[in-house]
């Protein structure tokens, strides 16, 4: 095969293979073993301007295989035809393939690859975080949670921090490889030796370190999995049926906290039959207990519609409403310009919902202050430490059948696997079809529901208390530390 298309198409399979670090594989040295094979045609590249190809085409085989359930959300349930799902999809991937294609060519043009690539790589990933509301998904430093030593790191410098340091590992060694051959200092080929070593060996100590201690008696909780297809959950026909559904499961439940998934009852709150809401409350305060489930909430002053969770029982109702929400799905960009879309392609049910408040206060049931966050806001580790270190729990109530039977809910729960490291906090996960689960403060799943089963998984949690360096400065350090480099190499690079 000729060159002009070998190394392209290796940069494709490289990016591809990138995927095998994350759920449902957790095979954490695949990227690194992929992260390598880029960086290394990047420094035997001739030009910036072909790194930028070879970035680009590792992105295109990084996103189409990691993030191809976009196509079954927006043709299976939204309706879309296939060849405008389709070509949606490949939109995505290649815009987000711009990341790493502007990361191979700014590391060529500063040189120093082994610094600039893996920050530029980090800031990329922060970036994508962000821009146009944010998109982190695949963000490399989660391919290394739980099981990689360099999980370690993640509640001192957090997911981005740990993607500088999983690329740094990779480009020692992909520069190395690739002028093997060429007379090399031995002093320093040590240093570079040794400073892996440490790193790697200083994040397996990092990771037994207890950054948080339990703080009250260990409680029950019920999480409910109701495996309502996606495509009737809506329909007016099956509405009594799903909430029957639920109220049938969570009276069949009799532990400290019962926990329900994102917009499991499909009403209006305000316009929940009182015999049902009356049913729910007088049995969670029979049992001493309290229930969290997902409605939307509409406010009349505002005439806003919000995606809530709600609390009843033995504590005072409490709520919460879901603040980072899902462009297109949730709300509609530029709406003067596409609401066409939604009117003529698109069939998603509440796609024009409203924030809640940017801060809002972990609910108080019982003796645990439990912070609760909706859907993919768990993607976002700087949101999630807005409610700690006074939240003792995390709790995330989400609904994936929007994805159908692939990955990407594998993938979420890794996310949250992530905040759990973060925080220092045991994370209570409860879904429509998956992946609900129970994760300890160390990352760790202790208990998983099967995927798209109507179930109910019976656990014992812990709250934490306790501060991580995470929680207390964010994302700072990262951004800090980043920047001062890039300024270091941009210097060194003009004497």
């Amino acid at each position: 095969m000729p060159k002009l298309l070998l190394q392209p198409l290796i940069a494709f399979l490289l990016g591809a293979l990138t995927v095998l670090g994350f759920a449902p594989f957790y095979i954490f040295p695949a990227t690194i073993v992929a992260l390598i094979g880029i960086i290394y045609l990047w420094e035997k590249a001739p030009t910036a301007k072909a790194c930028l190809k070879l970035g680009f085409q590792f992105g295109l085989g990084l996103y189409s295989v990691g993030i191809y359930w976009i196509y079954i959300s927006l043709h299976d349930f939204g309706s879309m035809p296939w060849w405008f799902a389709g070509f949606c999809t490949f939109c995505l991937c290649a815009f987000m393939a711009l990341f790493p294609a502007l990361v191979g060519y700014l590391s060529k043009r500063l040189a120093f690859l082994t610094i600039s690539a893996p920050v530029l790589w980090g800031l990329s990933d922060w970036i994508r975080s962000w821009i146009f509301t944010g998109f982190p998904w695949l963000t490399i430093g989660y391919s290394q949670t739980p099981y990689s030593p360099l999980a370690g790191y993640m509640p001192i410098v957090g997911v981005y921090g740990v993607s500088i340091i999983t690329v740094a590992i990779a480009a020692c060694i992909a520069i190395w490889l690739a002028n093997k051959n060429q007379p090399v200092n031995l002093t320093c080929r040590r240093n570079v030796i040794t400073s892996m070593t440490l790193l790697i060996a200083f994040g397996g100590v990092l990771k037994v370190v207890p950054w948080s201690s339990p703080i009250g008696e260990p409680f029950s909780v019920s999480l409910i999995q109701g495996n309502i297809d996606q495509d009737i959950k809506w329909r007016p026909d099956a509405v009594e049926r799903t909430i029957a559904q639920y109220v049938a499961m969570i009276l069949n439940n009799r532990t400290d906290l019962i926990i329900l998934p994102e917009t499991a009852l499909p009403v209006i709150a305000s316009q929940l039959g009182p015999d049902i809401y009356t049913a729910l409350d007088s049995h969670a305060k029979q049992n001493n207990s309290n229930i969290i489930v997902g409605m939307v909430d509409y406010s009349r002053s505002t005439e806003e519609y919000f995606n809530s969770a709600f609390s009843l029982g033995t504590a005072p109702t409490q709520s919460y409403s879901k603040n980072h929400l899902v462009p297109f799905g949730e709300f509609i960009p530029l709406k003067s310009m596409l609401g066409w879309v939604y009117r003529d392609w698109l069939n998603i049910p509440l796609s024009d919902l409203s924030r809640g408040s940017t801060h809002q206060k972990p609910m108080l049931l019982k003796d645990q202050k439990i912070a609760v966050n909706i859907c993919y806001e768990d993607v976002f580790g700087e949101e999630i430490i807005r409610q700690l270190p006074e939240a003792t729990v995390l709790v995330n109530i989400s609904n994936d059948a929007w994805y159908g039977q692939s990955y990407a809910a594998d993938q979420h729960m890794q996310f949250s696997q992530a905040r759990a490291l973060e925080t220092g906090r045991m994370v209570l996960r409860s879904t429509n079809t998956g992946a609900t689960a129970m994760i300890d403060p160390h990352g760790y799943v202790l208990a998983h529901a099967p995927h798209d089963k109507q179930t109910t998984l019976n656990v014992t949690a812990q709250g934490y208390e306790g501060t991580t360096p995470y929680v207390l400065w964010g994302n700072w350090p990262f951004i800090i530390f980043s920047f001062s480099v890039i300024a270091f190499v941009v210097s060194r690079k003009k004497q």
